[in-house]
């Protein structure tokens, strides 16, 4: 293999307006790490734009006009997150998820309410009496590589936005900076899924979540740990 390749975005995986969805990106970068990989975001994965990925001494660096867009490296294994909820309490998830009034980027492709027809429509809401956000995913054929199972970086953008209104995202708009990884099986599309996200920590504008997808009947197929950051108010 070259020590350095290209990854690009489509259009239709953005996140916030104008740069791409930060999970999907991260999947894309981390494509050629076996088992949990750490993807760095350091600034707005551009769409439809070659970004060049160069091997490091621990990783890789992605860059984009002389910036450095992320850095990927292999991490350790993570936490077993909580067990599933149960599917019934996932599918009431959405009727808690926060009106599209109050959503910051409602054209994300992961979350976002203006993408009905071609977005992922995880619309993790918080059950009443469970600690955390959730709903039930069924992926669509489209969203299959050649082995006929879901793509990784697919799985890595449904693991990213759960987190996010696990942590109040609808209250205080924010941003990925970082997610760690692990994809332990991939679904076939049509496969009935839960989708889980739960609150870490709160330390000012930084707060961590952990998110999961699992089985209809509760088997663990991939997980993250993130890092968000809170967008600083416009100024008046």
């Amino acid at each position: 293999m070259s020590t350095a390749f290209t990854i690009s975005v489509p259009a239709m995986f953005n996140g916030p307006p104008g740069s791409a969805n930060g999970g999907i990106s991260a999947g894309l970068a981390a494509s050629q790490i076996d088992g949990p990989a750490e993807v760095s975001l350091r600034a707005p994965p551009p769409l439809e734009t070659p970004m060049q990925v160069i091997k490091t001494d621990d990783g890789y660096e992605v860059r984009h006009d002389e910036q450095t867009v992320m850095l990927v490296r292999p991490t350790e294994a993570l936490v077993p997150p909580p067990a599933a909820p149960g599917f019934e309490i996932a599918k009431s998830g959405p009727d808690h998820f926060p009106p599209v009034e109050t959503h910051a980027f409602p054209g994300c492709y992961v979350c976002g309410p203006e993408r009905t027809e071609d977005g992922l429509c995880l619309f993790t809401g918080k059950p009443d009496g469970y600690d955390g956000v959730t709903d039930v995913w069924k992926p669509d054929a489209s969203l299959a590589g050649k082995d006929a199972l879901i793509r990784p970086e697919i799985l890595w953008a449904a693991l990213d936005c759960p987190g996010a209104f696990a942590i109040g995202f609808q209250d205080n708009p924010m941003v990925l900076a970082k997610i760690a990884a692990h994809i332990h099986d991939r679904p076939a599309p049509g496969d009935e899924l839960i989708v889980v996200g739960w609150s870490l920590f709160d330390d000012g504008r930084k707060h961590g979540a952990a998110t999961g997808l699992f089985t209809r009947d509760g088997r663990l197929l991939a997980q993250s740990e993130q890092l968000w950051i809170e967008l600083k108010p416009a100024v008046a």
